[in-house]
């Protein structure tokens, strides 16, 4: 169609044609909970936290050698913040020219979206956070943290 309505290529369009623009269509996704409840704290916590004693920190928690050179991961520890609960690995720095003794970077981090169900992701070389699970219940996630080579410190 031309920019009259008639047919393209007419006297008065000289060949313009007008294209139909895209509709725009707003969706709705379902909030994220702002609070996590305290009972789902606590379970999440404790399984958590077993896990990190039993598994996690006798595979990678170290003693340092004589003269170390490198960072190396002095302790294995879980925080949570807002809605978020993390597992987090403590480095000590080596060396003479270190800015600080220690800093701390997370390795995975499950987000509660609601109904005690979790997305899992872990922490990029980016230094982003990316989420590879989703709608898992604590102990799907606590597994996949577990087994999963992408989950590690």
């Amino acid at each position: 169609m031309c920019i009259t309505g008639g047919e393209i290529g007419c006297s008065v369009c000289k060949g313009i044609v007008v294209m139909a623009k895209s509709k725009k269509q707003w969706t709705w996704a379902k909030a994220k909970p702002s609070k996590v409840p305290d009972a789902v704290k606590r379970e999440v916590s404790v399984k958590a936290n077993a896990l990190v004693e039993e598994h996690i920190r006798p595979e990678h928690v170290k003693p340092a050698g004589k003269n170390p050179r490198f960072n190396y991961i002095e302790d294995i520890f879980t925080k949570w913040h807002g809605r978020y609960f993390y597992f987090m690995a403590k480095y000590a720095s080596a060396g003479g020219n270190r800015i600080s003794p220690f800093f701390e970077v997370g390795f995975a981090r499950l987000e509660f979206i609601g109904d005690n169900r979790f997305d899992l992701a872990y922490f990029r070389h980016t230094q982003k956070w990316w989420p590879v699970f989703s709608d898992l219940t604590a102990d799907e996630a606590l597994n996949l943290v577990r087994s999963e080579g992408i989950f590690t410190p």
